[in-house]
C-alpha cells in the first residue's frame, strides 16, 4: 500500500497541550521553531532541545483554542510534560496531556475525502484548514494529517471508510521515511542536534527568531558549517524492522558511524532514515548493527539542503 490512497489512526503519538495567555511566551523560549509563523493556517515541526542541543523531543505544532497542541512520539510525552512545567511555573501557562481528546488520521492521497468532510487542503507543508472542530494538515506532498475531536472521531472513521482503503501505520511512516522527515523516537531522545536530522531543511528550526534553549549549539552548527553528520535515507535488504537508535557501522572506519532515526517496511525490505558521518556515506560501505552486518544503500531524499535558504526562516 507503499503508494496507494489509505488512512490509519496515528496511533504512536501523543498531545501535549499548552494553553494560557502566556503559552505563546514561553514556547517561544523553549522550541525551535517560531511560535509567531503559526496561525489557524499554518502549522509547524519543531523540537525542544537540552543547553547543549540535542533534542529531547521533536513534534508537530498548531495553535489551538488559547494555546498550543505539540503531537509527539508517546513515550516522549509523560517525561516533556514533567519538564516543562518545572519551566512554566512562572508563566501563566498550563500544560496538560491532551492525548484522549483527539483522534488523528493519517491520509495518504486522501484530498478528495477531506474535501468532503469540508476540507479543501493547500498543498503547501504546514498548510492547514479547519472545519466544524476539525483540523487538516499537510504533512508532505500527497500526504495529510486530520484532526478529530474524540467525540467526532467514529463519525469521521466512518466517512473515510466509505473512500478510502484502511492503511497500518507502517504504511504511513513509510511515507514518512520517503519525505525525509525525521522524528526524535524514545530510543533517541537526547542523541541528535535538530541539523542531524535535517529539521531546518523541513521548517522546524527558526535561525531569526530570539533565544530558545540550545539555541547557541544549533546557530553555531548552522552559520559555521561545522555538522558532521546529517541524515540520509537508506535501504536494507531484508524483512526485520531495525529499531531506532540501532548502529550503523562501516567496515572501512572499522566502527560505528551513525543510528536509525526511523524505518519501516516495503515489501520485503526495509526503507530508513539514518544519521551518518558524511564521510562514511561517502565511502558507501555501511552495515546494520555490525561491521558484518546487513549492508545498506543509499536512497535520494526529496529535498536538497540549503544553508543560504534556510537561516532566512
Amino acid at each position: 500500500m507503499a503508494d496507494s490512497a489509505f488512512f490509519c489512526t496515528l496511533t504512536h503519538e501523543g498531545i501535549l497541550a499548552v494553553r494560557g495567555s502566556d503559552a505563546g511566551k514561553f514556547l517561544q523560549g523553549q522550541l525551535t521553531c517560531n511560535i509567531n509563523y503559526l496561525s489557524d493556517d499554518h502549522a509547524s515541526l519543531g523540537a525542544r532541545c537540552m543547553v547543549k542541543g540535542r533534542m529531547q523531543s521533536s513534534f508537530r505544532i498548531l495553535p489551538e483554542g488559547n494555546g498550543y497542541l505539540l503531537a509527539m512520539a508517546g513515550e516522549l510525552l509523560e517525561a516533556q510534560l514533567a519538564d516543562l512545567k518545572k519551566y512554566a511555573v512562572f508563566s501563566k501557562a498550563t500544560l496538560s496531556d491532551d492525548s484522549t481528546a483527539w483522534v488523528r488520521f493519517g491520509l495518504q492521497h486522501g484530498d478528495a475525502a477531506l474535501q468532503a468532510l469540508g476540507l479543501a487542503l493547500p498543498d503547501a507543508s504546514g498548510a492547514t484548514v479547519r472545519h466544524e472542530g476539525l483540523i487538516a494538515i499537510r504533512a508532505s506532498v500527497g500526504r495529510a494529517e486530520l484532526w478529530a475531536p474524540a467525540a467526532q472521531a467514529d463519525a469521521v472513521r466512518e466517512k473515510l471508510a466509505a473512500t478510502l482503503a484502511e492503511g497500518t501505520l507502517n504504511d504511513w511512516l513509510l511515507g514518512q521515511v520517503r519525505a525525509g522527515i525525521g522524528q526524535v523516537m524514545g530510543p533517541t531522545r537526547e542523541l541528535f542536534i535538530p541539523q542531524m536530522i535535517n529539521l531546518q531543511a523541513v521548517d522546524g528550526v527558526s535561525f531569526k527568531k530570539g533565544c530558545y534553549t540550545g539555541q547557541e549549539i544549533v546557530a553555531r552548527m548552522q552559520y559555521l558549517g561545522k555538522l558532521k553528520r546529517r541524515q540520509y535515507r537508506l535501504a536494507l535488504d531484508q524483512a526485520e524492522l531495525p529499531a531506532p537508535g540501532a548502529e550503523i557501522f562501516s567496515p572501512t572506519h572499522g566502527s560505528s558511524v551513525g543510528e536509525v532515526v526511523i524505518a519501516a517496511s516495503s515489501g520485503h525490505n526495509v526503507e530508513l532514515l539514518a544519521v551518518l558521518s558524511a564521510d562514511a556515506v561517502a565511502d558507501d560501505n555501511l552495515h546494520l548493527g555490525s561491521l558484518e552486518g546487513p549492508r545498506l544503500t543509499l536512497l535520494d531524499l526529496p529535498y536538497e539542503l540549503d544553508r543560504d535558504r534556510e537561516i532566512q526562516r
